[in-house]
């Protein structure tokens, strides 16, 4: 067994195809297959579970897929660990970012970085909170941006800044008479959200004081996209939250929406940097750390409080 056989056994567990996983790995399709099967003998358990194109692991596999994901990431950082003692700046860098964020952020990032930072392209990875958390658990990751606290010990957390929410709702409702809206003139019932798994979800649920909201629009209207739900906001269906940087990023927006401000401070979220505690990259966390605050930070909310006027 070497950590050649465990990149194999895990690219083909990711990719579920033989030819796609010798692709990924630079093999042919028989070096891989029969690297694999060889590690089977060994181990003396099969490790996928083939049935004409379909395969998946076997439930030893999905345990033993487990170790091989820690054993590669733990060689990763051996090497990871040589870079950065000659150059942490250097080299890629693997970033997640939750899909709320990530077209209305990075933007303004990526002018900054490839100025500042050229010797550390990038490479993103816009996934869900819970499997960004994942993959910098696993190292698959070295880092990501979400706007939740991970509850995981094995994770630093370096809050960025702070982002604003917004409401978006239509012309022709009653609260868009007001300049500015308190959060108890919102009705729950009427909230229009994103589907499970987003983060935005549950956050506009708690500040809006309806965590366990099972009826109304916001159950039955579950969209995957901020987009849509500016558009169903002014198509009439109810109202919504939006963060400041993408309703900044947002022009034109569409036709009678209304866009007001909240009076409550609180309505707000965190954006968070977070990485493995002994990630062996620091100072190019602290790079990047830097830049996407700066980023944030410039987000011109002045001109969406009065939207329209």
């Amino acid at each position: 067994m070497n950590l050649r056989d465990l990149r194999y056994i895990t690219a083909l567990a990711d990719f579920g195809h033989f030819g796609k996983a010798a692709e990924a790995c630079h093999v042919s399709q028989p070096t891989l297959s029969g690297q694999i099967l060889k590690l089977e003998d060994e181990l003396g358990v099969p490790l996928f579970e083939r049935s004409g194109r379909a395969l998946r692991p076997t439930a030893a596999g999905a345990e033993i897929l487990i170790h091989a994901r820690r054993a590669i990431a733990a060689a990763d950082e051996i090497v990871a660990i040589g870079k950065a003692s000659r150059d942490p700046l250097a080299g890629p860098l693997h970033l997640g970012i939750i899909p709320t964020l990530c077209p209305y952020l990075m933007p303004f990032v990526f002018p900054r970085l490839t100025k500042d930072l050229p010797s550390m392209p990038l490479v993103l990875h816009e996934d869900l909170t819970e499997r960004l958390i994942e993959g910098v658990s696993a190292g698959t990751l070295d880092a990501a941006i979400i706007a939740s606290a991970p509850m995981s010990p094995a994770l630093t957390s370096e809050i960025l800044f702070d982002e604003a929410f917004w409401l978006a709702l239509p012309a022709n409702h009653k609260l868009a008479k007001k300049k500015t809206i308190a959060t108890a003139d919102i009705d729950p019932q009427t909230l229009l959200l994103l589907t499970d798994g987003h983060c935005l979800r549950d956050q506009a649920l708690t500040l809006c004081g309806a965590p366990d909201l099972a009826n109304g629009v916001s159950a039955d209207m579950r969209a995957a996209s901020l987009e849509t739900l500016l558009q169903m906001a002014a198509a009439g269906y109810g109202m919504t939250l939006v963060p400041a940087l993408a309703l900044a990023q947002q022009k034109p927006l569409p036709k009678n929406l209304m866009i007001r401000k909240l009076k409550d401070p609180a309505m707000k979220r965190q954006i968070r940097l977070i990485s493995r505690a002994k990630y062996p990259r620091g100072k190019a966390l602290e790079a990047l750390g830097r830049l996407v605050k700066e980023a944030g930070e410039r987000c011109p909310e002045d001109e969406i409080t009065t939207y329209p006027a």
